[in-house]
């Protein structure tokens, strides 16, 4: 499978948790979670588009300042997307520096904030550098599905999990690949141009499959119809391909709902990236903590039918035992004989 974006932990698996993804080709890139940013060069972090905020613990946001720094004075839009109090939490960062020669840079940074509450609600508020970063209450809207960010090529779902505090977690989605078969369509006797791209748009929209679609004939013809009905074209010139699909799960207490939550958001990834901070025989520690364990979270990953395992943000405790945390989750994630939840 064509692989469009590249999923990579930025920190070892005792420190800060993060993901970066890059989006292959295209210059830009996600990152989830905002603790430790150090080993992102400048780089990538202009390449940035959105970043997503499971909650506001010190190792999952203290990363702000640091992304602001080098975002500074550029000419871009970011878009930050958390749970509740994101806003005021950005609004208050922002508020702690002065502004006033701010008027002289080139560029005007944006910070474009949405803040999930838990009926589904978005809340989203604007930060600009030409207004000295003062908030300007933009609108709200109810997220449908969970869906934060539906990108032409890729959907970022958000679902609630219990922390003690809300905690948020990630499914990002690449939308389905729609191939078109250029032999197929030149044997109908159309041509292979811009009438595809329509085409596709048509699909990616799920209009109704009696749609007229213009299209091109190679004899150019008289005869021929200007138009066909897109389900015709569907089974004659287009295959499609399921898009990739990763989750990301950490901070998380073994709850019954949250299990419920993560198996439904996490269900069919190619890769899961979940926590795994304790071993099993102190479980009671973990929950305690409100986290998982290795074994929990190899189980989850099962359980949700993934295809890759990948876990982090282990306790600092098993520095000397952390093959110990990796092959407890690996384990628990081949059981296959281990009955699922009903």
């Amino acid at each position: 499978m064509v692989q469009y974006f590249d999923p990579q932990l930025i920190n070892g698996p005792f420190d800060d948790p993060g993901l970066y993804v890059d989006l292959i080709f295209q210059r830009r890139a996600l990152l989830f979670d905002l603790g430790d940013i150090s080993p992102l060069s400048p780089r990538k972090l202009m390449r940035l588009e959105h970043v997503f905020v499971t909650h506001r613990h010190m190792d999952h946001f203290i990363g702000f300042d640091r992304l602001l720094r080098c975002l500074l004075g550029r000419e871009k839009t970011l878009g930050l997307w958390g749970g509740p109090g994101l806003i005021q939490a950005v609004e208050s960062k922002l508020d702690a520096y002065t502004w006033n020669l701010i008027e002289g840079y080139d560029g005007n940074l944006v910070l474009r904030v949405g803040e999930l509450s838990q009926d589904a609600e978005i809340r989203i508020a604007a930060f600009s550098g030409a207004r000295r970063f003062l908030r300007e209450d933009v609108g709200s809207y109810k997220c449908a599905d969970g869906a934060l960010v539906a990108d032409p090529g890729f959907i970022v779902r958000a679902a609630f999990l219990d922390h003690g505090i809300p905690a948020l977690a990630f499914a990002l989605e690449e939308r389905a690949h729609i191939n078109i078969w250029r032999q197929r369509v030149e044997a109908s006797g159309l041509v292979v141009g811009p009438w595809l791209r329509a085409f596709k748009d048509a699909v990616v929209r799920g209009e109704c499959d009696g749609v007229p679609i213009p299209v091109a004939w190679a004899d150019n013809a008289v005869s021929r119809p200007a138009t066909l009905p897109l389900g015709q074209l569907k089974s004659q010139i287009m295959k499609v391909t399921r898009g990739r699909k990763i989750a990301y799960v950490v901070d998380a207490a073994y709850t019954p709902r949250n299990i419920e939550v993560i198996l439904a958001l996490a269900r069919g990834a190619d890769v899961l990236f979940i926590e795994a901070p304790f071993l099993d025989a102190e479980a009671d520690r973990a929950a305690a903590r409100c986290h998982l364990t290795a074994r929990q979270a190899g189980t989850l990953a099962r359980w949700a039918g993934v295809s890759q395992l990948r876990t982090f943000h282990y306790s600092p405790r098993y520095r000397d035992r952390e093959s110990s945390l990796a092959e407890e989750a690996r384990a628990a994630f081949s059981n296959v004989e281990a009955a699922a939840p009903r």
